[in-house]
């Protein structure tokens, strides 16, 4: 948000304002408060279709249109919750007091996993997207790599890494990968040559061309794929946790199938939801801040 600048009324000595200008000026005045007001509306307006899912929820389930088994009331859901949160812990179940432990759990696999692919598919998006002979020799390999599913390499990591922790980051990389390369190096390809041309005739030397013209213009695409890679980090952590390791919320969601507990399972869906969106947020907040200059060229 850029605030307004405070103004004074302009006034001719001798002739006192008129309703007109102050009007004016008292406007440009409530602008900043009416650009938050406006920006907490827009917030607020997200909680609405969450809210009437919710809502609906309720009704169904109070009303029985479905049986409990396969969809509990969201106050059954938030009691396991509640007590797989802060339950005493017992070594013959998971399903009290783990919640933090899997939750860490989880956190670690996707952001170590994402940090790894995503470094990569940046590094080489560039490369590709600015050098053609890159783009040549690398670009079929990794378009030929991409529509295979993530889930058809589980077999081959775990044969790999076995039943441990490297199979689900090797998987969550590999995820991550294609995204971040594909969204990365479509950015850099695009790169206006107008830009490139200004830079070399104000003095840029053409080996930081790359780093001072390529990278900030190719940074949308960057992040777009960036929130891409995420997202599907947070996916292949589940798929990984159910079938690869031990502990986790997939691991939790697996276990929860199969003793029947629809409500942990629920929980446990939620709360990926709420971490899912939390750190594309994150990612938002720390991509606006880099992209500063895009503030007054775009609509948002």
């Amino acid at each position: 948000m850029i605030p307004v600048p405070e103004e004074k009324v302009v006034q001719t000595p001798g002739i006192p304002p008129t309703k007109e200008t102050i009007a004016v000026h008292l406007d440009r005045r409530s602008a900043p408060w009416r650009v938050r007001i406006l920006g907490w509306t827009a917030k607020l307006r997200g909680l609405v279709l969450p809210i009437a899912i919710l809502l609906a929820w309720q009704l169904i389930t109070t009303r029985h249109l479905v049986e409990a088994a396969f969809l509990p009331a969201p106050s059954e859901v938030a009691s396991a919750w509640w007590t797989w949160m802060f339950g005493e812990p017992t070594p013959f179940t998971w399903t009290q007091g783990t919640f933090v432990s899997f939750s860490l759990m989880s956190m670690k696999r996707v952001f170590l996993g994402f940090a790894i692919g995503a470094s990569l598919g940046l590094a080489l998006g560039i490369v590709i997207g600015w050098y053609r002979v890159a783009s040549d020799l690398v670009d079929p390999l990794i378009q030929g790599l991409r529509p295979i599913p993530m889930t058809a390499w589980l077999p081959f990591a775990t044969l790999v890494f076995g039943v441990q922790e490297p199979a689900a980051i090797y998987l969550i990389a590999m995820g991550s990968f294609f995204p971040v390369v594909v969204n990365t190096a479509a950015g850099a390809r695009q790169t206006p040559q107008l830009l490139v041309r200004a830079a070399l005739m104000l003095g840029t030397k053409p080996y930081k061309v790359l780093l001072r013209v390529v990278i900030p213009s190719a940074m949308p695409s960057i992040v777009t794929g960036l929130r891409l890679g995420l997202g599907i980090a947070w996916v292949l952590v589940i798929v990984a946790e159910m079938l690869a390791v031990k502990g986790g919320l997939g691991f939790a969601v697996w276990s929860a199938y199969t003793f029947l507990r629809m409500d942990l399972i629920l929980a446990a869906i939620v709360t990926m939801g709420i971490y899912g969106w939390t750190t594309d947020r994150l990612l938002v907040l720390g991509s606006n801040r880099i992209m500063r200059w895009q503030r007054g060229l775009v609509s948002r």
